[in-house]
Formats: C-alpha cells, structure tokens, sequence
C-alpha cells in the first residue's frame, strides 16, 4: 500500500484547481479526514467530494497522476490568509547599532553611550559595544574587558550577551540582544544589517 504525504505548504491560493476544473481521467485521492484513498476515475473523487458536501481541490498537478484533497476549499482559503497575515505581521528587521569607547573613556562619557545602548535594546535592536586601542593601549587588554563587562552588567534588566568580548586587530568587542521583546520593525523578513548608527 502506498501512503503518501502532503504538507499543507504545497498548496498554492494562486494557482489550483477546484471541483470540474480539474480535467484529467484519474487522481489520487487524499479524503476528507486526510486519509490515502489511492487512485480513482476523476468522476469518483468529484462524487466523494459532493457526498461529503467539500470540494476537490487539485494539491500536487505534476505528479502522476496529480493528486487531489477532499476539503472546504473556502474555510482553506480564509485560514491560508490569515497565517499569511500573521507572517508577515510577524517579520522582522533587526537592526544592529554600535557604541565605540576608548579603554580610558571616563565613567560620565561612558554612561551617556551606555543609556543610547539601553534605548536601542528597548527598541528591539541589538547593540555592539567596541573598544578601541591606540598605541601602547592593546598591550593593557584587561582594562577593555572590565568596561565591556561593567556595561554587560549595567544592561543586563534590557539585554543579554550574544557575542562574548573578544579581540580582532586593535578592537575588542562583543554583541548585546534584546533580553524582550521590543518595537520592532516590520517591513522585511528578519536579517541582521550591519551597523546602521555609531557614537563616538
């Protein structure tokens, strides 16, 4: 016995076939409750979805022969529009900012970078925090890390850390996320940009 699966997703709402549209000799069939009733005339699914008062929709056309499903092809249509929706409701664009501080950045200077870093976690944004080293700087990287960690610390209510601190080249660095759910945009699907805002 042939079982044969079909994933909701292949049906298409732009592109089908329904009841007497569908003009070929035989399907198969794929019944009411889901279940494989195997190959039939086309006459015999177009009976078993009248006596079951539903429509043959025609789900797989290339296959051979193509298959159909017994549904309410109407109640289909009205639940594949709203997951639709509701995608697309829930597509997001997550933008990456960036606060630079220097290993000697003084606490005041530091705290005005770390409130626009809180403000952005609480957009829903993610935050990449970088220390930049000058000279002599690189050989002292202790001190960066004590600042990266000290401003984990002080977000840590609005966000937590993706990327762990650690050093490329002259910078050290590391990436905070958002701990909530935040505003976020909803024009794109989700894909992380590059940084799209920095403060010195």
């Amino acid at each position: 016995m042939l079982i044969f699966f079909l994933e909701e997703e292949t049906i298409s709402t732009t592109t089908f076939r329904v009841n007497e549209m569908i003009r070929v000799a035989e399907v198969r069939l794929i019944g009411p409750n889901n279940e494989n009733i195997g190959v039939v005339p086309i006459q015999k699914a177009l009976q078993i979805a009248r006596d079951a008062d539903l429509d043959l929709v025609e789900v797989a056309p290339n296959s051979d022969p193509p298959v159909c499903r017994v549904m309410d092809f109407g109640k289909f249509l009205f639940e594949r529009t709203k997951k639709e929706k509701e995608a697309r409701k829930a597509q997001t664009k997550i933008e990456v900012k960036e606060i630079r501080l220097r290993p000697k950045t003084n606490e005041h200077h530091r705290g005005f970078k770390t409130r626009d870093a809180r403000r952005w976690l609480l957009e829903g944004n993610k935050v990449r925090v970088t220390v930049r080293f000058r000279g002599r700087e690189i050989t002292y990287p202790e001190i960066a890390l004590e600042d990266l960690k000290e401003i984990a610390e002080e977000l840590s209510d609005v966000g937590t850390i993706e990327q762990a601190p650690s050093i490329e080249g002259r910078t050290m660095g590391m990436m905070l996320t958002p701990s909530k759910p935040g505003k976020k945009k909803t024009t794109e699907p989700e894909t992380e940009e590059e940084p799209t805002a920095a403060v010195e």
